[in-house]
Parts: C-alpha cells; sequence; structure tokens
C-alpha cells in the first residue's frame, strides 16, 4: 500500500466538495452544507486563496483531505495553521492517511516557521480525540470557540464606526 499526499488544484474541485459533503454526513451536519462551488474555488484557488487542501491517495485513489489555513498568535509573534477539515473515507480508515495527512500539515508547519498547528473536534467524536491524543495534541479545555454568523454577523457589522 502506498500513500501520497498531495496539493489540491483547481481540477480536484469535485473531490473536494464530495468529501466535505462526506465530512459533513459523518458529523451529522450535512444541513449545514451549503457553499456554492463557484465561490468555494474562488477562495480556495482565486488570486486571493483563503486556504489550501492537500489530498491523501492510497495507492492512488483519493480518499481524504485537510483543508487548512493560517492564523496569527500574537503572543507567540509567529503564524500558525488552522485546520478547518480533516477526512479520510471510512473505507481506508486505519491505513494510516489520517496521520500523514497531519505529519504533511506538521511539516509544512514547521517549514512556514508557525508556532503551532490546531483545530477543533466535535466533542462526542471519541475515535478522533483518541487519534489526535495520540499523536501528541492535547485539549485545550480552557478555551471555548465562540462565533458570529447569519444575521447576528450583519447586525454586528452594522455596528462598525
Amino acid at each position: 500500500m502506498t500513500l501520497t499526499i498531495r496539493a489540491a488544484t483547481p481540477a480536484d474541485l469535485s473531490l473536494i466538495t464530495e468529501l466535505i459533503r462526506a465530512l459533513a454526513d459523518y458529523e451529522k451536519l450535512a444541513h449545514e452544507v451549503r457553499f456554492d462551488e463557484a465561490v468555494l474555488c474562488e477562495k480556495l484557488f482565486g488570486p486571493r486563496p483563503y486556504a489550501e487542501v492537500i489530498i491523501g491517495e492510497v495507492d492512488g485513489a483519493p480518499q481524504g483531505f485537510a483543508l487548512f489555513f493560517h492564523n496569527f498568535s500574537t503572543f507567540e509573534g509567529r503564524p500558525g495553521i488552522y485546520l478547518e477539515d480533516l477526512f479520510v473515507r471510512p473505507e481506508a480508515r486505519g491505513a494510516g492517511l489520517g496521520t500523514a495527512l497531519l505529519a504533511e500539515l506538521a511539516r509544512l508547519a514547521v517549514e512556514r516557521d508557525c508556532a503551532r498547528l490546531e483545530w477543533s473536534v466535535l466533542d462526542w467524536n471519541e475515535p478522533a480525540i483518541g487519534f489526535y491524543k495520540a499523536l501528541g495534541a492535547r485539549m485545550m479545555d480552557e478555551w471555548t470557540v465562540m462565533r458570529v454568523d447569519g444575521a447576528a454577523l450583519g447586525r454586528l457589522a452594522g455596528e462598525a464606526l
């Protein structure tokens, strides 16, 4: 078995959308997927990309992906990599692809002089939590994710000076 990790290209857009939908199904969040493929393509591969994608292959067949972007730590004074999505198709789990995808992100973080690699995980996803801990990740229990979106985002934007 051969594992390969490669950077995604615009030709991978349909694959990326398929994997995003498969991840959403797994997370029981399919009802939350509402992206427009043309906009997604522009945001990933346009003149100012907002995120990057790597594709994981097993024996040449795409079986997973990681979508990530840079954030910044003011305390460290350096960028970091935030992993937005990581997904390996169920039939390819156990082959080491998830580890290979995370290892590639760690390699990119070191190469890009990033202070850290971080992500969120659903609290019910015990298999993923165990997997991440086995790789050396630690829970950041003292932090709570906050979000403003939809109408609340529009209202807050209206408060801008």
